[in-house]
């Protein structure tokens, strides 16, 4: 799937628009109150199709999305994307937020912007400056705990892999926050997330 999305400009030779390509198996819920709704309402509905018994069940799925969505947009979210692939019946559960930064660091030090994540980052944090084709970002990896098994007290952590892209001829930075909670193939799930931040353009004036 390929996706464009306008950002906030914030200069006159600033790109006015992105590109980047997600597998065909991820739904797009775009940050903005009202077409948000609908999306989710939409994406709820696709998922429950064919499910009559489980109202509250589908409730509960909407109202999490929809809160999801509302912490995504108080942070300057701006798209929002949901894995729905599955390998046989197992849901393959990942998820990516784009956020528009409008006052970001400079990003003509990056190396410290890099240094930063990995000292306020939560511990293990990696963080480093790459090469993108769209130019240089900085690349962070963490991994936060989300849950513990009250039997075993086995923890369960997610993984989380974020780009920070300085956009061009201003002080802005758009954040690619791309995550999964499924520990077993998070280094397949890491892979995939570096294929489509590597497909990131900026489309516009810069281009």
């Amino acid at each position: 799937m390929t996706t464009s999305r306008q950002p906030q400009e914030t200069s006159t030779e600033a790109p006015d628009d992105y590109r980047l390509l997600l597998p065909e198996d991820w739904f797009r819920i775009p940050l903005e109150p009202e077409r948000c709704v609908r999306s989710v309402d939409a994406l709820v509905e696709r998922q429950f199709k064919g499910v009559d018994d489980a109202p509250h069940l589908k409730k509960r799925v909407r109202d999490e999305l929809l809160d999801q969505a509302d912490k995504a947009i108080a942070n300057g979210g701006v798209e929002m994307y949901l894995s729905l692939m599955k390998v046989g019946p197992v849901p393959v559960s990942a998820s990516l937020i784009i956020t528009f930064i409008g006052s970001g660091p400079d990003a003509g030090d990056l190396e410290s912007v890099a240094a930063d994540i990995r000292h306020t980052g939560t511990p293990g944090t990696e963080a480093a400056v790459v090469e993108l084709p769209c130019g240089p970002a900085v690349r962070a990896r963490s991994r936060a705990e989300i849950g513990r098994d009250e039997t075993s007290g086995e923890v369960h952590s997610s993984t989380a892999l974020d780009y920070y892209l300085p956009i061009p001829h201003s002080r802005a930075f758009l954040l690619l926050s791309f995550s999964t909670p499924l520990e077993p193939i998070a280094e397949a799930m890491a892979g995939l997330f570096d294929a489509v931040a590597t497909s990131f353009r900026w489309q516009g004036a810069c281009a």
